[in-house]
C-alpha cells in the first residue's frame, strides 16, 4: 500500500495531507480594502514560505475597516513567522496562524448521485471514516444529489480540482454516456471511483463496484484510511 500511495502523491501533488519533509501551515490574513495581496505574498516568500493555496473573501464579521479575508496556505514556514510577516504589511489588520484545511477536515470521500442512494453510501462512509478519525486519521465526507447526465459528468469532472479529494462514489440507478467519459478522466488524473451496481457503463468503467450502498461508502473510506489494510488496487475491475 505505501508503494501504491506515493506513485498516487506523484501523479497528484494534492493528494496527501503532507508530503515527507515539509512543514505545513496556514495564515488567516483580515485586511482593508488597501492590502496588497501581490506584497503579503512576496514577503512570505523572502522568509522562505512556498505558498500552496490562495483563497480570498468578503469579510462577515463586521469588523470596523475589514473588507477582506485572505486565506494563504504554506510549506516549509514557521506559522509564527509567517502571520508576522503578514501582519507587517499596510492595510493588514490582523494575521493569525493557524492548521491547514488538510490538518482539520483531512482527505475528502466526495459521493455524487441521486438523494437516496448518496444518502445511504454517506452512512457507510460517516460511520467508517469516524472509526478511523478515532485512532488519529482525518476524513470528512462531501455530498451532493444531483439528477441529468450533464449535471453530473461536471461534477465528476470538477472532483479533479477540488483540494483533498482522495476519491469518488458514484451513487445511483442508472448512469452512462458522458459521465462514464468522465469517471475515465478522473481515474487518468489518479483518483478512483466507486460505482453501486447500476444501469448503464459508468458499473464498467468504475475500479470498483458495490451493490449494497452502505458497504460501498465503507469501502471508500477503508481504501484511504492509512489505518485499514484494504485497498481498491487489489480489487479493481471487481463486483460485490
Amino acid at each position: 500500500m505505501e508503494d501504491v500511495a506515493a506513485d498516487q502523491a506523484a501523479q497528484h501533488p494534492d493528494f496527501h495531507v503532507s508530503e515527507p519533509g515539509h512543514t505545513l501551515a496556514a495564515v488567516s490574513v483580515r485586511a482593508t480594502a488597501d492590502a496588497d495581496l501581490v506584497e503579503i505574498l512576496v514577503r512570505l516568500r523572502a522568509v522562505g514560505a512556498e505558498v500552496v493555496t490562495v483563497n480570498s473573501f468578503p469579510a462577515t464579521r463586521g469588523e470596523p475597516d475589514v473588507t477582506r479575508v485572505f486565506d494563504i496556505e504554506l510549506r516549509d514556514c514557521d506559522p509564527q513567522v509567517a502571520a508576522k510577516t503578514a501582519a507587517s504589511v499596510p492595510g493588514v489588520v490582523v494575521a493569525d496562524a493557524r492548521p491547514t484545511l488538510g490538518q482539520i477536515f483531512g482527505k475528502r470521500v466526495i459521493v455524487i448521485g441521486g438523494g437516496a442512494q448518496v444518502a445511504q453510501v454517506t452512512l457507510g462512509a460517516v460511520t467508517e471514516s469516524d472509526r478511523h478519525n478515532l485512532r488519529g486519521e482525518r476524513i470528512s465526507v462531501d455530498t451532493i444529489a444531483l439528477v441529468g447526465e450533464a449535471e453530473i459528468a461536471a461534477a465528476v469532472r470538477a472532483v479533479a480540482d477540488l483540494p483533498r479529494a482522495h476519491i469518488l462514489v458514484l451513487a445511483g440507478s442508472i448512469m452512462g454516456g458522458d459521465i462514464t467519459v468522465a469517471v475515465r478522466e478522473l481515474q487518468a488524473v489518479g483518483i478512483p471511483v466507486v460505482s453501486l451496481n447500476m444501469v448503464g457503463s459508468v458499473s464498467g468503467a468504475a475500479d470498483l463496484v458495490v451493490s449494497d450502498p452502505v458497504q460501498a461508502g465503507t469501502m471508500a473510506v477503508m481504501h484511504i484510511a492509512n489505518t485499514a489494510r484494504f485497498t481498491i488496487d487489489r480489487q479493481r475491475g471487481r463486483h460485490y
